[in-house]
């Protein structure tokens, strides 16, 4: 279902712009600008002199963690005039010289979230020029001349993103690490939440960008008497579910007054007997009037998940040919490997979605949707299933693992979880990931995946409803869904293991982090101290009880056995490659152009075994010469790729994995491409240098 205004937008005769949007020279917002293409119309590094480029300057951001590797940067940095805004390894925000590194300021905030940020937005207007930047619950706005916050926005310039978004029973995590959106006078902003049932509210806010103010408010959980409250089982949803949250990013078209917003997914992700009905607006791509906040259309692009399938990326702005019509689209991909491709004003699709049957057997409580809506083109780029028959050639253990795959849930996607194990393919995180995709004014979308089978199960939860608990169920309750039952966290290092935490980390230590979060780790604040201070002595080695007054008894009466990445015992992925993919999609008629691994295992490699790709983090960019560059693998490569099939022509070794999006700009005449490079996910090293390469 789809709503469209009934009254049209009236478009400004003065629409605010970005200073420098219209210069070729700079990078001025999150992914290049408002359409969110990581394109760049610069042409000085070619296919002809691309094998030339060598370092220009790296620049030490500072934060980095050397002894856990847990830090990361996933920064796309913006230049305007020569000026280079990004974040730091250590959640700060900071401005260089673009052309040679310099270090112009950097803050030094203390109440930072210690979350992994992707970057700071941009605004310009007669009262100067602003960062806005966010920090744990923070929304800051920073003079972009000096780095200090702004007295006039807000409170002492900052914002605190919790105020609006409380309900019974949420905790305290909030946080805007995804760069947000300008429209004139206006930021948009989306947040991140917890993914429990402890969830915040996940509506969309847009604020004053010179006071603070808040202008208007969408409810992605409707409230009664609104559009699409009855989808929730006609309860009062915003008082009982939290998240349908906006993290992934939006995309703005400034001239109709359109910002386009893909939402996540309701909370908790694994289980939705307390939610029944499709759950608007939750997973959808939604169009809003940018000035006043009311609905122009949506798509849902799945109904009532229980897979954590929500939009992983801002979407995409472009203009493509259907016939001799040229159409202006809207294109959302995900992490199940579909391309929704929607016309941007009215939400029609472009290319025939089908309502497609799928599995019901849920567990009991559970209420699935009969249909979920399936593109018949473009083609999807990663493949959509995963059986014995699929296992990788020199996998180890493959019997075992074959008589494991026959006893699992498998073969299709949107398989409710049972009590089985039960296979995601692609897994929980992509398919498509945040990076997103870069399109070029051909039509041509150039998209980064990762093709690696995810497993996991519902168990029942234990009953908490008593006077005294102690350490060993409040942690099997609240952290073994991602830190493993036995504390040996997951393979990939994306959940560390806790086992001798304390080599790493003090008792105080992680008492604070379970009050403030950190990173991947949303805040525990709901928990009393005693709890957590049981579950501090538990991950200790110690025992103690949480004596409680009570325990509210939870809705959810299943908690899912964690995000099980799926490698063997020698660390491969124990599916057959290609494990990470660059795949180029024509969106003028939804077919396939190109697609290659991206990324390689070295010791594979040596052994005669083609290029397996990796797993991957981080967007690609694309330029008007034809050169699509892109990191994101594990092996720590900046790779120079040809957009026409998909060559390889340059890549230079980084002192980090680069799990981020390269920006680039030119100043004085000269080009630059410049990648952070902050490692840390993978189990790779955590950096914190921005390395940018030039010609000679």
């Amino acid at each position: 279902m789809r709503f469209i205004a009934t009254c049209m937008i009236v478009i400004s005769a003065v629409s605010f712009l970005l200073s420098s949007e219209n210069s070729a020279n700079d990078w001025p917002e999150y992914n290049g600008n408002g359409d969110r293409n990581h394109y760049s119309k610069l042409s000085e590094i070619n296919k002809k002199n691309v094998s030339m480029l060598q370092v220009a300057w790296t620049y030490s951001s500072g934060g980095a963690d050397s002894i856990g590797n847990r830090s990361q940067m996933q920064c796309n940095p913006i230049v305007i005039d020569g000026v280079m805004y990004g974040v730091s390894a250590g959640t700060q925000a900071f401005a260089i010289d673009a052309s040679s590194g310099k270090e112009i300021w950097k803050t030094n905030l203390k109440d930072n979230g210690g979350t992994t940020s992707r970057g700071v937005t941009y605004w310009a207007g007669k009262t100067g020029e602003r960062i806005f930047f966010g920090a744990g619950k923070w929304l800051y706005a920073l003079n972009a001349k000096t780095g200090i916050p702004l007295p006039g926005f807000g409170e002492n310039g900052r914002i605190n993103l919790k105020q609006g978004i409380e309900r019974p029973g949420a905790d305290d995590y909030v946080l805007s690490n995804t760069p947000n959106t300008i429209y004139q006078n206006l930021i948009i902003v989306g947040t991140r939440v917890n993914e429990s049932e402890t969830a915040l509210l996940g509506d969309i806010r847009a604020y004053d960008v010179l006071t603070g103010k808040l202008i208007w408010t969408f409810h992605t959980i409707p409230d009664k008497g609104e559009l699409g409250y009855k989808t929730w089982g006609n309860q009062p949803s915003r008082q009982k579910t939290g998240g349908a949250n906006s993290w992934a990013g939006m995309a703005i078209d400034r001239k109709r007054g359109i910002v386009y917003i893909p939402t996540g997914s309701a909370a908790y992700d694994f289980y939705g007997g307390n939610r029944p009905g499709k759950n608007l607006f939750a997973n959808c791509l939604i169009a809003l009037n940018a000035s006043t906040g009311k609905l122009i259309w949506y798509y849902q692009l799945v109904h009532h998940d229980i897979w954590d399938r929500d939009p992983p990326c801002p979407p995409n702005l472009v203009s493509i040919k259907a016939g001799n019509k040229i159409i202006d689209a809207v294109v959302q991909i995900t992490k199940q490997g579909y391309v929704f491709v929607f016309d941007r004003v009215t939400g029609n699709p472009v290319f025939p979605i089908i309502e497609t049957s799928f599995p019901q057997d849920g567990v009991a409580g559970e209420i699935t949707y009969p249909t979920q809506p399936i593109p018949t083109f473009p083609l999807p780029f990663t493949r959509q299933k995963f059986t014995e028959n699929d296992l990788n050639v020199f996998v180890a253990d493959k019997d075992s693992l074959r008589n494991l795959i026959r006893k699992s849930r498998t073969g299709s996607a949107y398989i409710p979880i049972g009590f089985d194990m039960t296979i995601f393919y692609p897994g929980t995180d992509g398919g498509a990931q945040w990076g997103g995709a870069a399109t070029d004014p051909e039509g041509i979308m150039y998209i980064p995946a990762k093709e690696i089978p995810v497993y996991t199960s519902l168990v029942k939860k234990e009953n908490t409803d008593t006077k005294v608990l102690g350490g060993a169920k409040l942690y099997h309750a609240n952290c073994a869904a991602c830190h493993g039952a036995d504390k040996a966290g997951n393979h990939d290092g994306s959940y560390p293991s806790l086992i001798n935490i304390e080599k790493r980390l003090s008792e105080k230590q992680v008492r604070e982090l379970l009050v403030n979060g950190r990173g991947m780790m949303p805040a525990f604040s709901h928990l009393s101290g005693g709890e957590r201070a049981a579950i501090v002595d538990f991950i200790f080695g110690k025992f103690s009880e949480a004596k409680i007054a009570s325990v509210p008894k939870s809705e959810i009466p299943y908690q899912h056995t964690g995000y099980n990445r799926w490698y063997d015992r020698n660390g491969y992925p124990v599916s057959h490659p290609p494990w990470g993919t660059l795949t180029a999609v024509d969106l003028n008629n939804g077919q396939r152009r190109w697609q290659i691994p991206l990324g390689e295992y070295q010791e594979l490699s040596e052994k005669g075994i083609a290029p397996t790709g990796t797993d991957n983090y981080g967007g690609p960019l694309v330029t008007a010469s034809g050169l699509i560059f892109i990191a994101a693998s594990r092996d720590e490569q900046f790779r120079a790729i040809d957009k026409d099939d998909g060559r390889i022509m340059w890549s230079a070794k980084l002192p980090a994995a680069g799990y981020a999006s390269p920006s680039t700009y030119s100043v004085h005449g000269k080009q630059y491409v410049v990648i952070a490079c902050g490692g840390g996910k993978l189990n790779s090293k955590s950096g914190d240098r921005y390395v940018a390469f030039a010609l000679p």
